[in-house]
């Protein structure tokens, strides 16, 4: 009997709790349905308001609801809680319910530990998403069958008894999803870290330590890659069991990859040096993709061929919502930035360009200071119309600023994004970049970052 059926049997008399649905639980709960197991969704939104084609298709396959505000009293009842990535690991409810005996487990924690093959994580304030996906290009471009998972592409434990011992798994991992996780990856690759979410965790100190679960439970035959560069990632290699190598645009590291003198993204394998690609040759712009590549390159160093990289490096347009090219109008080129929910991904963002961006900004408060991209916004940006929760803050931060003065800075303030979309236009001349480059989260006005990024493309489209 395998690890994953001896998983589903052990299952058969424990009543199972799913905090919501969505992506991550959909086609989860259709596999423990499947199974035969008692389920019981868990959900804040009320019978009303729940999808009805959804209750109806979980409740004709014998599931049981718990519904409206009291949903998670339902978990005091139950064996196994499966949470979803946007609850709180260290809710009360959740944390009074661990008290009690109650197993507190996630869709991305029970794939790590019933897994057959090898596994890939990548971790970051900044630059996850992409790397992630490079890591997945660059594997299947080598004939690699590759499941993409965690905070992109879909669930994995649903599939996870068509897994293959020969396949990898490549996945996003959010510090919501690794706050909680025991279980860390075969080869592991932290971008960098900087404060972000502090309205959700307890503190910095929390932020950073979720990120080093992505380490801690790795042995001495497992792989991690660290940035040189930043600081705090960098003060994480004592903990490293296994091969360290790290990534680096300013140095060149005894082991990992760098960018040279001459533009070139090699390795240094103790003295033995790998050339791959140019950066004038890597599609997408900006320095910050750079180092996206360097750490796809060190985290499958001897798996993929230097010409495999620089094919993709050549053909790679770069992933939704993160410096996307929407659209050229009149002369004025439209870049879809979403993802640029923290001042350091807007500072990537105006170091993209060798030119000054007319920036739309603003939306709902991380807790996090505006402070370190007021100066940098002061030398590239034109123009910056501001809308949503944080728009003052974002002001105050600009006109703080001792560059303010001088600047020539325009700020303009609106109500929503189609007012923000045709003021870019209304201010705009040929040669002109526009990026929605917001530094906040979504959530005064959209449910997701991802809605926000349509939104703009779609008002784009509209002019």
């Amino acid at each position: 009997m395998s690890k994953i059926q001896r998983y589903f049997n052990m299952l058969k008399d424990k009543r199972i709790a799913f905090i919501g649905t969505g992506v991550s639980h959909n086609d989860l709960i259709k596999l423990f349905l499947s199974k035969g197991l008692s389920v019981v969704i868990c959900d804040k939104k009320d019978e009303e308001h729940f999808d009805p084609e959804l209750r109806e298709e979980f409740l004709s396959r014998g599931a049981d609801f718990a519904l409206g505000e009291d949903y998670l009293d339902e978990i005091m009842k139950c064996d196994i809680v499966f949470r979803t990535p946007g609850m709180y690991y260290n809710n009360e409810k959740l944390s009074e319910a661990r008290k009690k005996g109650v197993v507190i487990t996630s869709e991305m924690e029970t794939f790590f530990d019933l897994c057959p093959c090898r596994t890939y994580g990548i971790t970051g304030s900044d630059g996850k998403t992409t790397t992630t996906t490079l890591v997945s290009e660059f594997l299947k471009a080598e004939g690699r069958r590759v499941h993409l998972g965690g905070n992109i592409g879909k669930a994995l434990l649903p599939i996870v008894e068509t897994i293959s011992e020969s396949d990898c798994a490549v996945v996003e991992l959010s510090s919501f999803q690794l706050i909680s996780m025991r279980e860390s990856p075969d080869v592991a690759g932290i971008t960098n870290i900087r404060p972000n979410h502090l309205n959700v965790h307890k503190d910095m100190n929390e932020y950073i330590e979720s990120k080093c679960n992505l380490l801690y439970h790795q042995n001495a035959y497992s792989r991690a890659v660290l940035s040189l560069d930043d600081e705090t990632t960098c003060s994480l290699s004592p903990i490293v069991r296994g091969d360290l190598a790290y990534f680096s645009i300013k140095q060149r590291p005894d082991n990992g990859a760098f960018l040279r003198e001459d533009g070139m993204l090699c390795y240094n394998e103790r003295g033995k040096i790998t050339e791959y690609v140019h950066k004038d040759n890597i599609k997408i712009p900006g320095m910050h993709n750079v180092e996206d590549y360097l750490t796809a390159i060190a985290m499958t160093y001897g798996e993929v061929k230097p010409e495999t990289v620089a094919k993709i490096a050549g053909e790679f347009g770069g992933v939704e919502h993160r410096i996307e090219f929407v659209r050229e109008l009149d002369g004025v080129k439209y870049y879809n930035n979403s993802i640029a929910s923290s001042p350091t991904r807007v500072l990537a963002c105006l170091a993209a360009f060798d030119q000054k961006q007319i920036l739309i900004q603003g939306g709902s408060d991380k807790g996090i200071s505006f402070e370190p991209m007021a100066d940098e916004i002061c030398r590239k940006a034109k123009s910056l119309i501001l809308m949503g929760e944080t728009a003052q803050k974002i002001e105050d931060a600009v006109r703080a600023s001792s560059l303010f003065g001088s600047s020539g800075l325009r700020i303009i303030r609106v109500k929503n994004m189609e007012e923000a979309v045709r003021a870019a236009y209304d201010c705009g001349e040929p040669g002109d970049i526009v990026t929605l480059s917001p530094a906040c989260a979504s959530f005064d006005m959209y449910r997701m970052f991802e809605d926000r990024g349509r939104h703009f493309k779609q008002c784009v489209m509209a002019l």
